[in-house]
């Protein structure tokens, strides 16, 4: 009955006066506790009773203690020594309903944004292909391709190139002598030797026709393709100046070494224009990387551009030779050909077939031989298996 008569401030102090009474107390204090709690009425001790207040004004606490006493303890049952809640505060409550499903479209969608995403420059190519094969006269006249895709795609992905490849990297390129070499030595030998022998063997069994398997070991002796091979080895992460130098180096051989292979192997003689291999790729590689060369170095706005951009020059090469693609295949759908379309589906078996047998050839060989330069794999496995369109 005597706590109904307290304010809930003031049994509330009593109770941390409860909890800051000691554990140990001595025998004299015990049986004055004793005592006081022999005087008390039943129900009632000495840790949880106060004399009545004299008035009750001074029984009352103010505002200003009210707010003091709250800030300091928070609510009746937080501890007094850390502010907390003494009880568990309930978990927040969750909505149990189940997301809605995502619509088919959507899925479908984000899969297919995903697959892009990493296969950009794949599906770029089937696209350029399938408009070329729509309406050949686009590609082939209307666009200008001796111009568009032949010159300015050509020099723009080769300036990006020299903008973005540091001078000391080609001084490299120029040293590794033992890349260089297995390389070439690959591209021209290897490839062409295993193409030659696998289209005699198909010959042989009747598989193909004698003018195709002629046509396989022809472009099997061609050098290093040049756009292809900077743009795919930039994407793939690998070294750039490498490509560059290889590229140059092995069509400026392929002038005397391809028409050797083609005489050794069938015994027909090629003719290739030298001064006009010469004159295309310094026009076409050597000059535009040149210019990219010094603008990186002595134009300052071109510095800054390098460094805001780069990140992009990756795709805009992309597109460029995803456009030269476009341009050759309208060409050659515009043109047509003699084969039928059985022999068109054979030689691109046949192509699947030897091209991803040499690839894994040249990267098994290029793991044991450079196993500490994922960049000269990179670079070498698409250097050591193309071949150049223009020239074939």
């Amino acid at each position: 009955g005597f706590k109904e008569f307290q304010p809930p401030l003031r049994r509330h102090q009593n109770k941390l006066k409860i909890r800051q009474l000691p554990t140990m107390t001595s025998n004299n204090d015990k049986n004055n506790t004793d005592n006081d709690e022999s005087e008390m009425p039943f129900g009632l001790s000495v840790h949880n009773h106060e004399s009545p207040p004299k008035h009750e004004s001074e029984d009352l606490p103010s505002n200003e203690e009210k707010r003091n006493t709250t800030k300091s303890y928070g609510t009746i049952d937080d501890d007094p020594e850390t502010g907390e809640s003494s009880q568990q505060e309930s978990p927040p409550e969750t909505d149990s309903t189940p997301a809605p499903p995502v619509p088919l479209y959507q899925r479908i969608w984000q899969q297919w944004c995903k697959f892009y995403n990493k296969n950009s420059f794949l599906v770029l190519v089937v696209c350029a292909i399938l408009i070329a094969y729509a309406y050949p006269p686009l590609g082939a006249e209307y666009l200008r391709p001796d111009i568009t895709a032949t010159w300015i795609a050509v020099l723009f992905i080769f300036v990006l190139a020299g903008m973005g490849i540091k001078t000391e990297e080609f001084a490299k390129a120029f040293q590794r002598l033992y890349f260089n070499v297995f390389l070439q030595v690959f591209n021209f030998g290897v490839v062409s030797g295993i193409v030659y022998g696998f289209s005699r063997f198909m010959v042989y069994v009747n598989a193909l026709a004698q003018s195709l398997a002629d046509g396989m070991t022809i472009c099997a002796s061609l050098p290093i393709t040049v756009n292809m091979v900077l743009v795919l080895t930039k994407s793939a992460g690998g070294d750039e100046a490498s490509a560059i130098f290889n590229a140059a180096f092995g069509n400026l051989v392929g002038v005397f070494l391809s028409p050797a292979l083609i005489l050794g192997y069938l015994g027909v003689k090629g003719e290739i224009n030298l001064g006009d291999v010469f004159v295309k790729l310094g026009l076409r590689v050597i000059l535009p990387i040149a210019v990219g060369q010094f603008l990186q170095k002595f134009v300052s706005p071109a510095t800054e551009f390098v460094k805001k951009y780069k990140k992009y020059f990756k795709t805009a090469q992309e597109y460029s030779l995803v456009f030269i693609i476009y341009t050759v295949f309208c060409k050659t759908f515009k043109n047509g050909s003699d084969a039928s379309v059985g022999d068109v589906f054979l030689m691109i078996a046949l192509q699947f077939l030897i091209l991803g047998f040499v690839m894994v050839l040249a990267w098994f060989s290029l793991r044991m031989l450079f196993r500490k330069e994922p960049t000269l794999q990179a670079m070498g496995l698409f250097g050591c298996t193309h071949k150049t369109v223009a020239m074939g």
